[in-house]
C-alpha cells in the first residue's frame, strides 16, 4: 500500500501505479485535464510514463467549457458584487448561469 495527496485529499494506492492508468481507474479521459507532480506540470503525452510513488503530491485539474449566457443576446450582463439589482432583476439569469 503506498499513499499519496491527489488534489488536496489523502490517497492509498494498492502499488505504484502509472498516472494514465489512475486516471483511466477514476474514468477520466486524459485530454480532459492538466496534471501537477510533485510540482512540475506533465505534458499529456508523458501521462503513461509517469508512475505514481508513495509521497507523491498530484493535483489533476478537469478542463471546463465557459462562455456567456445566450439568454442575453450574447453578451454578458454587467457584473458587479456589489450591485444586488442585477442578480435580482427578472429574467436575467437562468438556471446555470447565475454567478454563485
Amino acid at each position: 500500500m503506498i499513499a499519496l495527496q491527489i488534489n488536496g485529499k489523502h490517497v492509498d494506492l494498492d502499488d505504484a501505479t502509472r498516472l494514465l492508468d489512475y486516471l483511466a481507474r477514476l474514468g477520466v479521459d486524459p485530454r480532459s485535464v492538466a496534471v501537477e507532480h510533485n510540482g512540475e506540470i506533465v505534458e499529456r503525452d508523458r501521462y503513461g510514463e509517469i508512475t505514481l510513488r508513495a509521497g507523491d503530491v498530484v493535483e489533476i485539474v478537469r478542463m471546463v467549457g465557459g462562455g456567456v449566457c445566450r439568454h442575453g443576446g450574447g453578451r454578458p450582463p454587467p457584473w458587479n458584487p456589489l450591485r444586488k439589482d442585477l442578480l435580482e432583476a427578472p429574467g436575467r439569469w437562468h438556471a446555470g448561469c447565475r454567478p454563485e
